[in-house]
């Protein structure tokens, strides 16, 4: 358990570090966050088919890996229905310092409250075999470092100190070993559940993939988006073979 939760950690503390590249070196170009962000989307997008959805199969039945698929997608799929009436579209007005200031905080609690399934799935992960956890791990962990930026670029530009923003970022990157912690207690109630457990993750991301990296990553660059894309699939497909 305290394995788990320490690299659950370490994937959060990747929010960290995409804010640190953001106060030390300034706003990422759309290039770079294209790349990243096609990057993370492709080494997801293996984590769910050549692990996650395998696993949950061999785990349990397709009934199981169907249901929690769906429910992975519903879930993801709530929460951002919840943030855009809690939250609307912002509109910019004569006050840009604040309006940025504001854009900021939203997209860190839109960030939070992605970062505990995905806390979720490592647990998953790791309850089904050690390299699957390491391998969810690091590509929770690389979808977090634009995730970081994304929170700090709009803070920045508003003016907010830099040791807030970092402030801040530590507190979105405790929400990953929250979630993994409650994925333990989970599979620790009901440990026949792993298959279940395993889809919904695998759901969630395919969400994530499908309405935030990829639609994000493109409209910033598309041929970027693509090679990231490509590379993040590639690495995580030879990171198999290797193991």
């Amino acid at each position: 358990m305290a394995e788990t939760v320490i690299i659950s950690l370490i994937a959060g503390l990747a929010t960290c570090f995409g804010a640190l590249v953001v106060l030390m070196i300034g706003n990422p170009r759309e290039k770079t966050l294209s790349a990243l962000f096609g990057l993370a989307a492709g080494i997801m997008l293996a984590v769910i088919v050549l692990d996650l959805l395998p696993s949950a199969l061999e785990q349990g039945t397709f009934r199981q890996t169907a249901a929690g698929f769906s429910i992975g997608i519903i879930v993801m799929l709530v929460l951002d229905l919840v943030l855009s009436q809690v939250y609307p579209p912002l509109k910019s007005n004569s006050n840009q310092t604040a309006y940025f200031r504001k854009m900021g905080y939203l997209v860190g609690i839109g960030i939070a409250l992605h970062d505990l399934p995905e806390g979720i799935a490592i647990a998953a992960g790791f309850s089904a075999q050690q390299h699957l956890g390491l391998v969810i791990a690091v590509a929770i962990g690389l979808h977090n470092i634009p995730e970081g930026m994304a929170t700090a670029t709009p803070l920045k530009i508003g003016k907010v100190p830099d040791l807030t923003i970092l402030l801040l970022n530590i507190v979105l990157s405790l929400f990953t070993p929250v979630g993994a912690i409650i994925g333990l207690l989970l599979l620790n109630l009901s440990p026949g559940h792993v298959a279940l457990l395993l889809a919904v993750a695998a759901g969630a991301m395919t969400y994530i993939v499908k309405n935030e990296l990829l639609p994000e990553s493109r409209r910033r660059h598309p041929n970027y988006a693509t090679l990231g894309g490509i590379i993040g699939f590639l690495f995580i497909l030879v990171l198999g073979f290797v193991h």
